[in-house]
């Protein structure tokens, strides 16, 4: 058996914040062209195989760049027991790869052992909200480490809902103790859909749970009467959403960002043309949280 290779980082410090979904197209020009990124990130499922090409392909990635792990399929707000066959891929997984950050979406996509190809919005009521606190509390003891939670996209509400979602987020942070990974297009999207405004949404979270920004692009759907936006990950992050993290980072400061891209994927170089914008705004601010300094030159 070849030996593994080291996820010892080569370099001392990764210099840009920036970062790119790496995905399974790209993998190997990335490695040939070694692009100069702040960190990659990658769906954690993908790699629960425990060895063949991708995951040796992602090992040599990660050598040389801060890794973030995502998760898609935790379903952390259902009703149905956690997984605990997925946990333990994603411990195992943690372990292999020591990733700078470990997140997953604030949603539920099983019910009864049926899983929905969908990140489900969830009731914004206080019983929901006590149930996935325990449920992140319960996942974070078992990862023996703080895990961030995604905002999703959504295309309905709830009746019975109670709270705006920003405060329901907000609030998961506080009482678990986990960060929050702010995706940007999908606060833009659901206030689309919903019509509440976008720039509340972002005084209402506290600035220091942020710990990682998702840019990623939609597309309109025409309806009858009116058109929604769908989070589809598919184009480039629009102008709406540049502003909305201009935005961001004069409320959370410089915080690691990463360009999301997972269907109709472009060349590798419209990716890294991206995370390259991102570091120009990125660049007006002071750098100055150890916490970040830290987890992205790991």
């Amino acid at each position: 058996m070849p030996a593994q290779p080291s996820i010892s980082a080569s370099r001392p410090a990764l210099a840009l914040p920036a970062g790119i979904g790496l995905r399974a197209e790209h993998s190997v020009e990335f490695l040939e062209t070694q692009p100069e990124v702040g960190f990659i990130e990658v769906h954690a499922e993908n790699y629960f195989g425990r060895g063949g090409r991708p995951l040796d392909l992602l090992r040599l990635a990660r050598r040389d760049h801060a890794l973030s792990l995502h998760g898609v399929g935790l379903s952390i707000g259902s009703t149905d027991p956690l997984c605990e066959t997925h946990l333990q891929r994603l411990a195992e997984l943690i372990a292999q790869l020591q990733p700078a950050f470990v997140s997953e979406h604030l949603c539920w996509s099983s019910h009864r052992g049926v899983h929905a190809n969908d990140l489900l919005p969830l009731p914004l009521t206080e019983e929901a909200l006590g149930h996935v606190v325990a449920r992140v509390g319960r996942v974070q003891e078992r990862l023996r480490r703080t895990i961030l939670l995604e905002n999703v996209s959504s295309y309905f509400e709830y009746a019975d809902s109670a709270m705006p979602e920003w405060e329901f987020l907000a609030e998961v942070a506080r009482r678990s103790g986990c960060g929050i990974l702010l995706d940007l297009n999908n606060i833009h999207v659901s206030a689309h859909n919903h019509g509440f405004d976008a720039a509340t949404y972002l005084r209402r979270i506290p600035r220091n749970a942020v710990h990682e920004i998702h840019l990623a692009g939609h597309v309109r759907k025409a309806l009858p009467h009116d058109e929604i936006l769908i989070d589809t990950h598919s184009r480039p992050v629009c102008d709406a959403v540049w502003d909305l993290y201009d935005a961001a980072l004069q409320r959370f400061g410089a915080v690691p960002t990463l360009i999301e891209w997972d269907s109709d994927l472009p060349p590798l170089a419209t990716l890294l043309g991206e995370a390259a914008k991102a570091d120009r705004m990125l660049a007006a601010l002071e750098w100055n949280d150890d916490r970040f300094a830290h987890a992205l030159a790991a």
